[in-house]
C-alpha cells in the first residue's frame, strides 16, 4: 500500500492474512513492514498468517503508515519453515530502509554480488533483492571520508530507470512479481499477475473477499486521503480493481501512479501468465 496520508491497514490485512493457510494455500510464513519516514517496523513469523499470534497482534495494532509491504509465502526455493526465508526482506541504502517482497520463481538465476548485499536465507527472492540493491547503490555510491559516510540524495527518476534495467534482466529467469519501497514511494512489477486499486474521495463501503467484514470508508477517511493498494488478487469484491499487464513496472507515490513503463516479456513468462489466468 502507498498512501498520501498515514493509513490504517487493519481492514485489508484481515482479509489478506486469511489467504495464509485458510482461504488460500500460502502457509509457509508471512511478514509485514510498516514505514515511519526512513525506518520501518518489521513483523515476521514462519507460521501461517491465518494461525499466527503475530498476525492476530497486527489485526488489532493501529499502526498508520504511508507505505506498507506485506507478504504471505508459498515456498518454491529455500526451506519453507525458516524465518530468514520469510518476506519482506529489508536492507539499508542512502540512509533509508528498503523493503522487498517477491511472488514467483527464478530459475538458473545466479547474479554476481560484490559483497555489499548478501542473502541471509536461501531464497531466489532475497538473492534478487540483493542484486537490486547492488544495482541501485552503483547509481549513487555512498562516499566515505575521515570515518564518516556522506549520503547524497538520489532522485526517484534515477531509481526507476535503474529498476527498469535490473528488472528486465531478472525477469528473463522466470516469474518476477515484486513490490519495493523505501518509505518515499512504492515500486511494483507485474510479471504474471498483479492487481491495483486506487481508493479516493468519494469513498464508499468495501467488502472483503476472504472474511465476513466490511467498512464504510466515507465515515473514516477525509477528502484529501488517497491510497493505492497492489495485490496478487483483489482483496475486496465491490471496488474497482484493475489488472496490470505482464511486464509493467510502476512508480507509485502519494497514492498516484507517477510513472509506468512496459518491459519486454519473454515467451516463457507469457506462457506462464496464460496458465495462471486459466486457473482464476
Amino acid at each position: 500500500m502507498n498512501s498520501a496520508n498515514p493509513a490504517d491497514l487493519r481492514f485489508s490485512f484481515t482479509g489478506f492474512a486469511a489467504r495464509g493457510g485458510l482461504t488460500d494455500h500460502h502457509g509457509d510464513g508471512f511478514g509485514v513492514g510498516f514505514f515511519e519516514d526512513k525506518a520501518c517496523r518489521l513483523f515476521m513469523d514462519n507460521q501461517p498468517a491465518s494461525a499466527s499470534p503475530v498476525a492476530d497482534l497486527l489485526k488489532n495494532y493501529a499502526i498508520k503508515s504511508r507505505n506498507v509491504v506485506a507478504h504471505i509465502r508459498k515456498a518454491t526455493q529455500g526451506d519453507a519453515l525458516r524465518l530468514e526465508n520469510c518476506h519482506p526482506f529489508t536492507r539499508e541504502l542512502w540512509g533509508r530502509h528498503w523493503l522487498f517482497a517477491h511472488n514467483g520463481d527464478l530459475q538458473g538465476y545466479r547474479p554476481r554480488l560484490d559483497g555489499n548485499y548478501l542473502p541471509v536465507g536461501s531464497t531466489d527472492s532475497e538473492l534478487a533483492f540483493c542484486d537490486i540493491m547492488q544495482t541501485l547503490r552503483a547509481v549513487n555510491p555512498p562516499m566515505c571520508s575521515d570515518g564518516a559516510t556522506s549520503v547524497a540524495p538520489c532522485s526517484l527518476d534515477k531509481v526507476f530507470d535503474a529498476l527498469h534495467e535490473v528488472t528486465q534482466r531478472t525477469a528473463e529467469h522466470g516469474v518476477f512479481n515484486f513490490l519495493l519501497s523505501n518509505g518515499q514511494a512504492m515500486f511494483a512489477h507485474c510479471s504474471t499477475r498483479l492487481w491495483y486499486l486506487v481508493r479516493q474521495w468519494p469513498f464508499s463501503n468495501a467488502q472483503l473477499i476472504d472474511a465476513d467484514l466490511s467498512m464504510d470508508f466515507a465515515q473514516t477517511n477525509a477528502s484529501n486521503d488517497r491510497l493505492c493498494i497492489i495485490a496478487t488478487q483483489p482483496l475486496t469484491r465491490n471496488e474497482h480493481w484493475q489488472q496490470l499487464e505482464p511486464g509493467q513496472l510502476l512508480w507509485i507515490e502519494g497514492g498516484h501512479i507517477v510513472r509506468r513503463e512496459q518491459l519486454r516479456v519473454s515467451d516463457e513468462v507469457r506462457r506462464k501468465n496464460e496458465e495462471n489466468l486459466a486457473c482464476v
